[in-house]
């Protein structure tokens, strides 16, 4: 009842307006003697590990600079010879690709097409396997390269800006295709397909892409933007892919070409590196 009524409250609220608020905010700076304090704060509130900050905390003048900061080398060693998550987060869902279906949550089905903003793309993935993960306040913000290959295509679909949290899946119908989001066309080296789509939400200033500064969620343009690479940009498993400027939720998909995504149980967490499925042949 409780995650009903805030939805029906987020409804007659500017989600996006309050979005770009929180990430102006999230940008002021801090005074160098208070950065300590107000990181620590953050972390004890939401769960967060400052230990794991490749910097001392006093070196992020803002909460944006904390919310995106990197790792200390080596914490998130990278699986070899595997499809390897993408972020670290806590699996929405699993199953695989049946009929352009991709399930949100128990009673709640949606489209790949919608999703991908394309019925072509979301032929590619039929058969396929995909992954709902999602990334809450206290977890580490950057996306990372799930596979060897080729990035082809971005294309921002805008959209709404409903949180992704649990009360919302359950509630939102077709959450993930009507949020706004960028969909990251990857193609491994067995000629398979990756999807990589971060998926925006409400109090998320901005997602944004390590290899295309002009491609980010959250901008006050409200048309589908497509970008081809060409010739495409070539990265390795773990290389950066992006960051949330706050939590969110990542939807990989993987055409069966491009190997399989092992099951995976929802509620369980997942890490940066660690293996979550096998490549196809040659795709590593």
């Amino acid at each position: 009842m409780l995650g009903r009524l805030l939805i029906l409250l987020l409804s007659v609220l500017p989600k996006h307006t309050l979005s770009r608020g929180a990430g102006w905010l999230a940008t002021r700076p801090i005074p160098r003697p208070l950065r300590g304090r107000v990181h620590r704060g953050y972390s004890r509130v939401f769960g967060a590990r400052p230990e794991e900050a490749a910097l001392p905390l006093e070196e992020y003048p803002t909460l944006n600079a904390f919310f995106t900061r990197t790792l200390k080398p080596g914490l998130r060693p990278v699986a070899d010879a595997a499809i390897v998550s993408p972020v670290d987060a806590t699996v929405g869902a699993y199953g695989r690709v049946e009929a352009d279906t991709l399930v949100q949550a128990k009673g709640r089905d949606y489209s790949l097409t919608a999703l991908l903003g394309s019925r072509e793309l979301a032929d590619r993935y039929e058969g396929g396997t995909y992954a709902t993960l999602y990334l809450s306040p206290s977890d580490y913000h950057r996306i990372h390269v799930p596979l060897s290959g080729r990035i082809t295509a971005a294309t921002y679909i805008p959209g709404e800006l409903w949180p992704v949290n649990v009360a919302a899946v359950a509630n939102v119908a077709n959450l993930f295709a009507v949020n706004e989001r960028i969909v990251v066309d990857l193609e491994t080296v067995s000629g398979g397909r990756l999807a990589v789509v971060p998926v925006g939400a409400t109090m998320v200033g901005m997602t944004r892409l390590a290899f295309d500064d002009a491609v980010h969620t959250n901008a006050r343009r409200r048309e589908v933007q497509s970008r081809s690479y060409d010739p495409p940009v070539r990265v390795e498993t773990g290389d950066p892919l992006g960051h949330f400027e706050f939590g969110s939720t990542v939807v990989l998909v993987c055409s069966p070409d491009a190997g399989s995504i092992d099951p995976l149980t929802p509620g369980a967490t997942v890490r940066v590196g660690e293996r979550i499925g096998a490549p196809g042949v040659g795709g590593e």
